[in-house]
């Protein structure tokens, strides 16, 4: 594994060695396709924009000051990415009324999900990720998938801290609702089944 600082390839691809930015691509490409592919909901626009990101985020290099992380810079071109090109496209997305979750619900969800495997597991929650609206989606993968603090998240999104907690509450019930519906049904199996 190269541990190498994002820094030292920056400064290379600033002196004109270009494959040192292939390193950043290739240390990023993973999840910038994944919270564009949970944004605009479609592999190959969300391939497009993770590309136009990357291609940004190139010709914008001199402006990197360092006072971020690179990653959070990076996210935060995909994410204005992203928005951009939903906006183009101008979609008319019906985000389907999702009714109040409870604490006992959350709970409910937490022990299920020790019951799946992981790899289910994962399909599960990448399937009710996807379906929960644009900004809510990356919000939640920006928080839980890299460890994003709140205020790492303002820094992205340009949403207050205090609106970054919001949604990412709003958020966590819409998502415990939407998994609710996957795991219910592995409970009824599970507890069905002689032990």
């Amino acid at each position: 594994m190269n541990l190498t600082t994002d820094q030292y390839y920056i400064e290379k691809t600033m002196q004109g060695d270009t494959q040192a930015f292939g390193v950043l691509v290739e240390r990023y490409q993973d999840f910038i396709y994944t919270i564009t592919l949970r944004m605009v909901k479609n592999r190959e626009e969300a391939e497009e924009v993770a590309q136009d990101s990357f291609i940004k985020a190139f010709e914008s290099l001199a402006s990197f000051r360092g006072e971020s992380k690179f990653s959070s810079w990076l996210y935060s071109i995909a994410y204005r990415k992203a928005l951009d090109r939903l906006r183009q496209q101008q979609r008319k997305r019906t985000t389907q009324l999702v009714e109040e979750a409870t604490e006992g619900d959350a709970v409910l969800v937490e022990n299920a999900l020790h019951y799946l495997e992981a790899k289910e597991r994962s399909e599960i929650i990448q399937e009710a990720i996807m379906k929960l609206p644009e900004e809510e989606a990356a919000i939640i993968t920006f928080y839980y998938f890299e460890a994003q603090s709140v205020k790492e998240i303002a820094a992205i999104t340009s949403l207050t801290e205090d609106n970054v907690k919001i949604k990412l509450f709003r958020s966590r019930k819409k998502l415990y609702t939407l998994l609710k519906q996957f795991v219910i049904p592995e409970i009824t199996k599970y507890n069905g089944q002689a032990i």
